[in-house]
């Protein structure tokens, strides 16, 4: 009864533990860890221009244990997009001569209900569609902006192509009040 006092409280996550959100504070307050990310973290995140995601709903970049997001150039991702654990997102390449420069370029683009498996590298400039699964592991090195498939490999292919009318029924039951 309590828990539920303070889930409601703090508008705290169902599937996520007090104390995932008491570690949360301890990092960002006292060690100045991810403190500009308005959203609760994974201590084990890193998350550099935060103020550069632009993340629909039921969407924490960084909440999975190892997440490396470097928005940079921006990264927009869609509504209900599950990032997986050790995930690797780049929005900008080091300049080819001075290291410490790096290269202007268009955001990462991320669709709605879209899951990126363990260990997956998004590199900068890609798009991915609706409903794109990216196996655990893979490499993203182009864009896939048709969606509805599983991509995977290095560097990602399509796999296999998801059925388009029945993810559509998942969105519109989804979005239903």
């Amino acid at each position: 009864m309590l828990k539920r006092r303070i889930r409601k409280i703090f508008r705290l996550r169902e599937d996520q533990s007090i104390g995932f959100y008491l570690a949360n504070f301890f990092f960002k307050t006292f060690l100045r860890q991810n403190r500009n990310v308005p959203w609760a973290v994974h201590h084990t995140s890193t998350i550099y221009f935060p103020e550069r995601i632009r993340k629909g709903l039921g969407v924490f970049p960084g909440d999975s244990p190892g997440n490396f997001i470097d928005a940079r150039n921006g990264i927009e991702i869609g509504n209900f997009t599950n990032i997986g654990p050790a995930v690797g997102i780049l929005s900008a390449n080091h300049d080819f001569i001075d290291n410490e420069q790096y290269l202007p370029g268009t955001p990462v683009k991320i669709g709605a209900f879209c899951w990126i498996g363990m260990a997956a590298k998004i590199l900068p400039a890609t798009v991915l569609g609706d409903f794109t699964i990216v196996g655990a592991g893979s490499v993203v090195t182009s864009s896939f902006e048709e969606g509805y498939c599983i991509i995977a490999g290095n560097p990602a292919k399509i796999i296999k192509h998801l059925d388009k009318i029945v993810c559509e029924e998942f969105r519109k039951n989804k979005s239903a009040p």
